[in-house]
């Protein structure tokens, strides 16, 4: 390649020619015309382009000697993950949310740099506190050459202490105000106009268990859903928006019952969001007769869909099951009904009180082989006289005995268990169609998915912290991780790039790196080329990525 001038009307023009060979033959072929070369002369455009093509040659000389081996990296540093979510960080004005928050206080440690990056080694490499510091040393993160571990710890804290006594009214029942609430009202509020589906929000909670104490109060004995009941835990409770985008979290001791947090999670909503029409959809362990009387009431006027017990609710074992009616088909969005879901309802009145029974025929041929499987293994236990499995809680149902003695198959229990089969029941005051009652339940996952992600992806857990503070501050910058990731996949999601695996970009996204290596008495820096769905996540975040090679002044 090579510039050349080219006579044309009386002129010169200047141009970008490219030779390529055929054969034995060399043809050139124009790539650009730059203009009139007495023009370009005139306004000093030959001057600059020299210039340019110089530095650009010099570039690539550094590249490739860098390639080769000859220009060892005397520095590396990983930038793909910081770009992307530094860029999503102050576009959803965390850093100013921290900023004003600590107005009055006088620290002297760089908590906006600290959350940031214990959010962001949630996101990348999952671990405790104490390796988040050593970690961050080989990301090209600004503002953190001089952060400590008790930066850390200090900054835990900071988000996880009560607030001023005044501001505790406004408490659930199980834990102080926190500095943690107030910054997500104020995400909230700052991005309403994100949150555009709160008619309907997803309610569950998870258990985190403890290798120590857990806190002074946090850490309890209880429903331990990690299995794990002989450790202390403490009880997470997170509610999505109708699209999927987490709004807030709750820490409450381990022994919390899930039928006593749906309450104060909805009251929270109303008086500290300014959430007043919603419907909540939660999980049968959050229902009772004394919640849905209080969603119902006057002082919250909450509509619900909540998942209901079939077994302990005589209600709905007697009334709602043995009810006869016709199950219609449910095709969700999305699909056509030459592809329908297997999903089937019908609706059952009792008493005033609404019901929405489902049915899914694959559920149902499922839970009949398993038992049937577990029958059969007890039918032959029980052919050789072996009462060992008594004790098993799964197998346990399906036995009856005479005199704690003699053991055999209970086949009403049987008949009774084949009637759930591929089964379940919601209870619901909604004027939705039965069909939208079902399918906003099972949109539940999305919830699920913030557990999963919240203890497999970000690791929170076991936790080592000592105090209530810095144990509810660890769990929430989990939760900001969270945050920012689902603002990035909502971002690709925008742009039509869906089923992006986080695994596989979170491998791309570390191999963008850039290496300063010295040539000829100057530094210049060299970046790696973008690969897989790094790209992606960078358009959707706006990051434009600069030249592969340049020089550090």
């Amino acid at each position: 390649m090579f510039i050349r001038t080219k006579k044309s009307g009386g002129h010169e023009y200047l141009q970008i020619v490219h030779s390529e060979r055929t054969g034995s033959r060399v043809r050139q072929r124009t790539i650009a015309t730059l203009g009139r070369l007495d023009r370009l002369q005139q306004d000093g455009a030959v001057d600059a382009l020299t210039v340019s093509l110089a530095k650009f040659s010099l570039h690539t000389a550094v590249l490739t000697a860098h390639r080769e081996g000859r220009l060892p990296a005397a520095e590396a540093r990983r930038f793909g993950a910081v770009a992307v979510f530094e860029r999503l960080w102050e576009h959803l004005g965390i850093p100013k949310i921290i900023e004003v928050l600590l107005e009055d206080r006088r620290f002297s440690i760089p908590v906006e740099r600290v959350l940031f990056v214990t959010a962001l080694h949630r996101l990348m490499s999952p671990g405790s506190d104490r390796a988040a510091e050593d970690w961050c040393r080989s990301y090209a993160i600004e503002g953190i050459e001089k952060l400590e571990l008790h930066h850390f710890y200090r900054s835990m804290a900071w988000l996880g202490e009560p607030v001023s006594e005044e501001a505790q009214r406004l408490a659930t029942p199980f834990a102080p105000r926190c500095t943690k609430d107030l910054i997500e009202e104020r995400l909230f509020d700052w991005h309403r106009d994100l949150f555009t589906d709160m008619s309907v929000v997803f309610f569950d909670t998870t258990s985190i268990y403890f290798e120590g104490g857990g806190g002074e109060s946090l850490g309890q004995y209880g429903n331990s859903k990690d299995h794990r009941p002989d450790l202390r835990q403490m009880v997470v409770g997170a509610v999505i928006d109708g699209a999927g985008r987490p709004v807030c979290c709750e820490m409450w001791p381990g022994n919390t019952t899930d039928v006593k947090s749906l309450v104060p999670i909805v009251e929270r909503l109303r008086r500290c969001f300014g959430v007043r029409d919603v419907c909540v959809v939660a999980d049968r362990g959050m229902i009772s007769t004394q919640t849905v009387q209080q969603l119902s009431g006057a002082g919250l006027n909450c509509r619900y869909i909540l998942g209901a017990r079939m077994r302990s609710n005589s209600e709905v074992a007697k009334a709602v099951l043995s009810r006869p009616g016709r199950y219609r088909q449910v095709t969700p969005p999305r699909t056509t009904s030459e592809d329908p879901s297997p999903l089937k309802v019908k609706e059952v009145r009792v008493e005033g009180r609404r019901y929405v029974v489902c049915m899914n025929d694959e559920q149902a041929r499922k839970d009949r082989a398993d038992r049937e499987a577990i029958v059969e293994h007890l039918r032959e236990q029980l052919r050789q006289g072996d009462k060992s499995l008594v004790g098993n809680k799964g197998y346990r149902k399906y036995l009856k005995t005479q005199g704690g003695q003699h053991f055999h198959i209970d086949e009403a229990k049987l008949r009774a268990e084949e009637r759930l089969d591929g089964k379940w029941v919601l209870a619901t005051d909604t004027d939705l169609p039965a069909e939208q009652v079902a399918l906003k339940y099972k949109e539940l996952w999305m919830v699920e998915d913030v557990f999963r992600s919240l203890k497999s992806i970000l690791d929170t857990r076991p936790i080592y912290h000592r105090h209530d503070e810095t144990i509810r501050g660890h769990v929430f910058c989990s939760f900001l991780a969270l945050v920012l990731l689902k603002e990035l996949y909502r971002r690709m999601e925008q742009r039509g790039w869906r089923g992006v695996e986080w695994n596989r970009l979170k491998l791309d996204l570390d191999e963008l790196q850039y290496f300063t290596v010295d040539s000829a008495g100057k530094t210049f820096r060299i970046r790696t080329q973008t690969q897989g769905d790094a790209g992606k996540a960078l358009q959707a975040a706006g990051v434009a990525l600069g030249p592969p090679v340049t020089q550090v002044e």
